[in-house]
């Protein structure tokens, strides 16, 4: 469970004050708002990327609002993907575990099933340049798991994407996020 409690958050002149929710284990939530409304904001407090002025986040009932990010957890999705240029999809993959120190034995097997999950095994020596929308989303989704995170954050992941490929992310968001029980928190202006 990810419990938000009354969190500021000050970016110069822009504030959020008594930011409040929960999202119980294993639900899938959303969170909707105008653009510059501090949604990506909150996201962003939550993974540890902005500073919190005053509040409360607890994840599993750990109180996570001062430690890195590191140490939290956390899977993000920024609206973009973010991927690493000079990586393959299979490199993007096993990165959080290999920050981690993790066996090669153990980078390869959640390689596997990650791949295999988001239907990209055909895609693993590719890099983002030879990928479509659709496909990099799916691989910034798969990093974002990679590392068995307690809570994933998605920024808007499906508003570049056509009505097509956003539907289809649809669906496998809420298959993948049914299959792996993580708790997620999906914000969107849409």
């Amino acid at each position: 469970m990810i419990s938000v409690r009354n969190l500021v958050v000050r970016l110069g002149s822009f504030s959020l004050k008594d930011v409040t929710f929960d999202i119980p284990t294993g639900e899938y939530a959303v969170l909707m708002g105008r653009t510059g409304s501090g949604k990506t904001t909150v996201l962003e407090a939550i993974c540890g990327l902005k500073p919190v002025a005053s509040g409360t986040i607890l994840l599993d009932d750990v109180d996570v609002t001062r430690l890195k990010p590191s140490l939290r957890r956390i899977g993000f999705v920024p609206q973009e993907g973010a991927l690493f240029t000079t990586m393959t999809v299979r490199e993007q993959l096993g990165f959080p575990l290999s920050i981690r120190k993790e066996s090669s034995k153990t980078i390869h097997d959640r390689v596997n099933e990650l791949s295999r999950l988001l239907d990209i095994e055909h895609l693993l020596d590719r890099f983002p340049t030879g990928l479509s929308g659709g496909e990099r989303q799916r691989v910034a989704l798969g990093r974002a798991l990679s590392a068995y995170p307690s809570f994933l954050c998605l920024d808007e992941p499906l508003s570049a994407l056509d009505e097509e490929t956003r539907q289809e992310m649809y669906a496998l968001l809420k298959a993948v996020q049914r299959e792996t029980g993580v708790t997620t928190l999906h914000i969107t202006h849409n």
